[in-house]
């Protein structure tokens, strides 16, 4: 059924952006039979192997999506995570488990990223109504009364104009989306660099005892390891000072991993990436009939996993208003104001609001404050109704919870339970 048909005036929805979020919202479109135009910049879909988590209330709405089934076949299960201190060692141990009674996916689930672009990019390619456009650059927005439109640009220099009923912005932290609407994006920088590096090594054999994910502080160089099903991966701080090729050469890899445990045969570095850390948040998540959802809305620290999983409930939350728009009857003003406001507050109070803390509790210099953060640790790990609120505000179902994700304007999701921090 054609969007006009179903009240979507001004044709298809136009998605900016190929990368998971971008993805996600041109599925959930499709299966309301919202017709989507998905153009991303890159020729083929992103290898990007940033983010690698997915949280249990993520996984409900990619299983409701019909794909989750796909990434279990190939990721990796992690109930249990460790907050640990580089001296002292194990700090407090979490354990998803807890919440087995409220979600089926009562884990981290490891998988990087560009396998659900790879998955969704199938599904799509062969989905009635959805357009790929691959390879060309949005340079431009602009919106009218009944849709709004894009000027592309093709890698053979070409320019285009297409219109739509909707423009969502999934096109990342320098969102060409958000530029053009005029939208701040305030917060802040970190002033070291964060570095990401893979090994095929296994690091539980060097590290004895460590979980498949854990959080490890330190004053002068904190670390957070994890394992997903190509490789173990660590991430670490790089001093602003520090020239780029040298922290990413390979020399140096090596030898920050065997600074992290000394193994004898070396450690074969198969990926690794650099890049700047910030906390900020869109002023608006909404200027019209244009929409921004995942990184060109708000990023964060990596601290927690979070930042992927938020963009995608910013997806579904859409996708599932403009659905009931494109059904009739719903208040389209109504519906995009919803989104904006719960959307944003997830945003401001849940993900900028942990990650910033957990990052802070990495880094802590101050002795005193770092023996009073690890108590705390200690404190809410060995209380088992306080680890349960924890790793229910750490699943992201807390925040579900609380906000819902596309809920009609006006009704009112069930009380969140509050998490210690």
């Amino acid at each position: 059924m054609a969007a006009q048909q179903r009240g979507l005036r001004g044709g298809p929805v136009l998605v900016v952006g190929g990368g998971p979020v971008g993805m996600v919202a041109a599925a959930w479109l499709a299966r309301f039979d919202i017709p989507v135009v998905l153009i991303e910049a890159e020729a083929e879909p992103k290898t990007d192997w940033r983010a690698s988590t997915f949280h249990a209330a993520t996984l409900e709405l990619l299983d409701e999506l019909g794909v989750a089934e796909q990434m279990h076949a190939e990721g990796l299960r992690v109930p249990i995570y460790h907050f640990r201190d580089r001296t002292a060692g194990l700090v407090a141990e979490f354990d998803f488990g807890l919440l087995a009674d409220e979600t089926p996916f009562p884990y981290r689930l490891q998988l990087n990223q560009q396998h659900l672009v790879r998955m969704l990019h199938e599904r799509l390619r062969a989905t009635p109504g959805v357009e790929l456009r691959f390879g060309c650059r949005v340079t431009a927005v602009d919106r009218g009364p009944d849709g709004a439109g894009v000027e592309l640009r093709a890698a053979d220099g070409t320019t285009e104009r297409l219109t739509g009923s909707y423009v969502i912005g999934a096109d990342g932290a320098g969102s060409t989306v958000r530029h053009a609407l005029g939208v701040e994006f305030t917060g802040f920088t970190y002033p070291e660099r964060f570095l990401i590096a893979s090994t095929s090594v296994d690091l539980s054999r060097a590290l004895p005892g460590i979980a498949e994910v854990n959080y490890v502080a330190d004053p002068r160089e904190w670390l957070f390891l994890l394992r997903t099903p190509e490789s173990w991966r660590a991430v670490w701080p790089v001093p602003p000072e520090q020239d780029e090729r040298e922290a990413l050469a390979e020399e140096t890899l090596r030898r920050q991993f065997q600074g992290v445990a000394p193994w004898p045969e070396g450690y074969p570095i198969i990926d690794r990436q650099l890049y700047r850390v910030h906390q900020r948040v869109a002023g608006t998540f909404r200027v019209g009939n244009v929409a921004l959802i995942g990184d060109a809305a708000h990023i964060n620290s990596p601290m927690g996993g979070v930042g992927l999983n938020s963009g995608i409930h910013d997806a579904v939350d859409l996708a599932r208003r403009l659905g009931r728009v494109a059904e009739g009857g719903a208040d389209v003003e109504a519906e995009l104001d919803a989104f904006d406001e719960r959307r944003r507050a997830v945003a401001v109070e849940y993900v900028q609001a942990d990650t910033q803390r957990n990052t802070e509790r990495l880094r802590e210099t101050d002795a005193t404050r770092r023996r009073a953060a690890h108590d705390e640790m200690r404190a809410i790990a060995g209380d088992p109704e306080r680890a349960r609120a924890y790793m229910r505000r750490a699943s992201l179902l807390e925040s579900v919870r609380r906000f819902g994700i596309g809920l009609p304007p006006g009704r009112a999701p069930e009380p969140a339970v509050s998490a210690p921090h």
